[in-house]
């Protein structure tokens, strides 16, 4: 079984930074994609930023110039930096990794998620 744990939510005034974390832990061989999604009240669930082991990292139109996604692969672990946080940014953060497990079982993890609101 593979665990997320996210941190670094909090309430930031517009204009300001924030930097989540999420590090995986459990039965992990390797770990091909760490994706960051946020959910706003009475909205989907939506993909900020992602990366793929040995690949380059996509954001979502949003967020781009203003997010940085980076991945600690040693310690499978995936960062978002959040610059120039606005209103709008306001949800609840999501952690979600796949991979392949000890034995070649894949898994599809997601955390508890964090909140981030941005607001004066």
């Amino acid at each position: 079984q593979v665990h997320l744990v996210e941190s670094g939510g909090g309430l930031v005034q517009p204009g300001g930074s924030l930097r989540l974390s999420c590090a995986a832990s459990g039965s992990i061989f390797s770990i091909r994609t760490m994706d960051w999604y946020r959910q706003a009240p009475g909205k989907q669930r939506e993909l900020v930023a992602g990366t793929i082991l040995g690949g380059k990292p996509n954001y979502a139109d949003s967020v781009k110039g203003r997010f940085t996604i980076s991945r600690d692969n040693a310690a499978n672990t995936v960062y978002l930096q959040m610059n120039s946080l606005k209103p709008e940014d306001t949800a609840v953060y999501y952690c979600n990794a796949d991979g392949t497990g000890w034995g070649l079982k894949p898994f599809d993890a997601w955390g508890q998620g964090t909140q981030v609101t941005v607001s004066s």
